[in-house]
């Protein structure tokens, strides 16, 4: 995404790139350097024990002074001396008399003798070390002093960060009218209402923080400290800057907007963003709470962590698009000629690890979405089939490791852990991948097919050819950070070797990958979907990042405002009239979850999270649900409220990854009620199905339950 217009560039860059897409890059990959930096200064901490005894004493030399005491005082003097001070204190105080003025030289000297050992001891060590710090102990501790500075220095500003990654990409969405919609914006009044409600929207968020501000400063007029002071003036000039945008697209409509509208459907146009900032601003604004938003504005920060990391794994499905890495898993399947309903479900299978990968549903269908129906189309899939595909490639992955919305779910309560919420994952996603494949064969139009296994295995095995570089590059990243670092793959290291990963392999891309393809006979100009890729590691580094920062932007702004929307529902009690004691466990599991469905259906995955662990949980493990079970059902309703009307987060994804014009290309106006709206009808049969049996049936046999979630002991 870019704010200004391509044809004026600066560099070869047009403006929007040096000032969002830059800093984003910037502010992304200081993330990783703190996340990776913390590691690499733990690692040098260990090289420098293992070389050096005692390493942990040598650092200070030369930081920490030498001892004050005297380590050869005379001791009979400091005695005497001592003794004449007791004596004279003795003589100014009239109640001395009372308590005895009887002197022990022997327990002075005692004590004198003890503290001149300690003093001797101090000493002893301050010169032994001295002795021992040789010009290679202060050059290493030279570098290892400056890292950890380094890193405890960038890492206090995490909030800052964020703050700025937030508001920078949320004014380029804004500019580029990216956020997400139920609708596009195409006619005249779709434009109006669309933009003045934004504008209506970022005014409260900018009416707000200046609200929390004069709290802020009223605050410190009456001596009470104020934490990250600073932190709201970013918030007051970025929702400034967003309503200054809203403005200056009144005043400039797009062209090529249709003439007309209607005003009913110009509504679904709003940002999602927008209608929750209006819906909690003037709910806070009803209660007197004018500042109530830039509060949980606040709580989001609280965890800036997990959402810089949710950034990277954006990053990181913008980056995995621009590599033909999925083109090429695509050509090993195409021997096979599988039926479009067949192929689909291979797809899914497929796709559920790089799902879990980049930490979230709608991140996938951002990154391979466009690839994924095109290339189902292009095998024979309906349209209608290939649209529910595409939106269901990012519901399959997230109950699988490392994905960053389980690791939230464990580190925000301590009753489950990552290792029970995955290893029951595992279970949940084959059992659901199984209910896609019965559910589409019934659906299937025409036989299922797949190639001879004598025909299709040698042509698909000698397509993985073009894959092996990338293994290679893989698993030499994922060495280097586990033999040098001591840090294997897993769900709280992700976010910062997949980058890396993702970088490698589109340096070995645009340098290497033409030599390599030509030298196994593969033709390497191949294009990602049917979208011209950018020649050149830098240009496809530069255009993946241009797509995060306004995906950054839609996303974050909507889970911002998430976290707003549930302090409305905790406000207002909702949650509490939820009965505290249920008739039957069965009955208090119905109501968890159509409840849970209704959050998903309204609500981004982790603002929900956070809503769902504050209030809903401790309803359910008070009515005798396990956490483990309740936090599976959470995950498997909240994938059905995503493909859900009418929000449907995964379907809007995918509307704007394959486009408009294609969307509207594949409704049907004839045929059954299954076919017209086989993109919606086929996932909520899957996930609808799937969240029966895993809410029900564990409670009906004790013995599935107990497989299903098996509990996992500390240290096992």
């Amino acid at each position: 995404m870019t704010t200004a217009s391509p044809s004026f560039k600066i560099a070869n860059r047009s403006v929007g790139e040096w000032i969002s897409s830059l800093p984003t890059l910037i502010i992304l990959l200081i993330t990783i350097f703190v996340a990776s930096g913390e590691i690499i200064h733990s690692q040098l901490l260990k090289v420098g024990e293992n070389t050096w005894e005692e390493y942990f004493l040598l650092r200070g030399a030369g930081v920490v002074g030498e001892p004050t005491c005297d380590k050869n005082p005379d001791i009979d003097e400091q005695v005497r001396r001592t003794v004449e001070q007791r004596e004279a204190d003795a003589a100014d105080d009239p109640l001395a008399g009372m308590f005895g003025t009887d002197i022990d030289e022997d327990a002075i000297r005692r004590s004198i003798e003890r503290s001149v050992q300690v003093c001797q001891g101090r000493w002893s060590r301050f010169e032994r070390i001295e002795e021992r710090v040789t010009p290679g102990v202060r050059a290493f501790r030279t570098v290892e002093v400056g890292v950890s500075r380094m890193i405890t220095g960038i890492g206090e500003s995490k909030r800052t960060l964020l703050a700025l990654l937030v508001l920078i990409c949320a004014a380029t969405a804004t500019f580029s009218r990216h956020h997400i919609a139920i609708r596009p914006v195409r006619t005249v009044r779709d434009h109006y209402v669309s933009t003045t409600a934004l504008l209506a929207a970022n005014t409260m968020l900018f009416v707000s923080s200046i609200q929390y501000r004069e709290r802020q400063l009223m605050s410190i007029a009456e001596g009470i400290s104020v934490s990250h002071y600073n932190l709201n003036l970013i918030w007051i000039t970025g929702f400034g800057v967003l309503a200054a945008i809203n403005i200056y697209h009144l005043a400039k409509r797009p062209a090529g907007l249709e003439a007309g509208g209607n005003f009913g459907k110009a509504l679904l146009t709003i940002p999602l963003y927008g209608f929750m900032s209006l819906t909690a601003g003037s709910r806070f604004m009803l209660d007197g709470y004018y500042h109530g938003m830039s509060v949980y504005l606040g709580m989001m920060m609280e965890h800036s962590t997990l959402f810089l990391n949710l950034a990277l794994y954006i990053w990181i499905g913008m980056m995995l698009k621009q590599t033909r890495m999925a083109q090429l898993v695509f050509n090993v399947l195409r021997p096979w000629n599988m039926s479009p309903e067949l192929l689909c479900f291979v797809v899914l299978l497929v796709t559920a690890v790089p799902t879990a990968y980049t930490g979230a549903s709608g991140i996938f269908v951002i990154a391979a979405g466009a690839v994924i129906y095109s290339e189902l189309m292009r095998a024979g899939a309906r349209p209608q089939m290939a649209l529910a595909t595409t939106a269901m490639s990012g519901s399959m992955g997230v109950v699988l490791r490392p994905c960053l919305l389980v690791v939230i779910i464990a580190a925000l309560n301590n009753q489950v852990t990552t290792t029970e919420l995955f290893g029951s994952g595992v279970k949940i996603f084959f059992l659901t991948a199984f209910l896609f494949f019965i559910y589409s064969q019934f659906a299937r139009k025409e036989p299922a097919r797949i190639a001879p296994f004598r025909e299709a295995l040698p042509e698909s095995i000698r397509r993985l050819k073009p894959l092996i570089p990338y293994v290679i590059l893989m698993a030499l990243v994922i060495m280097f950070f586990g033999q040098l670092l001591d840090r294997r793959l897993d769900e709280f290291s992700a976010p910062i070797i997949l980058p890396v990963i993702l970088l490698v392999i589109l340096l070995y891309e645009y340098v290497f990958s033409k030599k390599t393809a030509e030298a196994l006979g593969l033709d390497a100009d191949k294009t990602s979907g049917n979208e011209a890729r950018p020649t050149g590691f830098e240009p496809a580094l530069r255009k993946a990042t241009n797509e995060t920062t306004g995906h950054i932007g839609a996303l974050l702004m909507l889970m911002a405002l998430s976290v707003s929307v549930g302090g409305i529902i905790e406000r207002t009690g909702l949650m509490e009239s939820m009965p505290s004691e249920f008739a039957s466990i069965w009955i208090a599991a119905a109501i968890l979850v159509v409840t849970l469905v209704g959050i998903g259906m309204i609500m981004d995955p982790y603002g929900a999270v956070i809503l769902v662990n504050a209030t809903i949980a401790q309803v359910a493990f008070a009515a005798g649900i396990d956490p483990l079970h309740f936090w599976m059902i959470t995950l498997v309703a909240f994938e059905l409220g995503y493909l859900t009307p009418p929000v449907a987060l995964n379907h809007l994804l995918t509307r704007q990854v394959v486009g408009d014009d294609e969307v509207e290309k594949s409704k049907l106006t004839t045929g059954s009620f299954w076919d017209r709206y086989e993109k919606f009808l086929l996932p909520i049969a899957v996930m609808l199905t799937a969240l029966v049996v895993v809410a029900f049936l564990p409670l009906a046999w004790d013995g599935l339950h107990e497989w299903l979630f098996k509990k996992v002991a500390v240290g096992g």
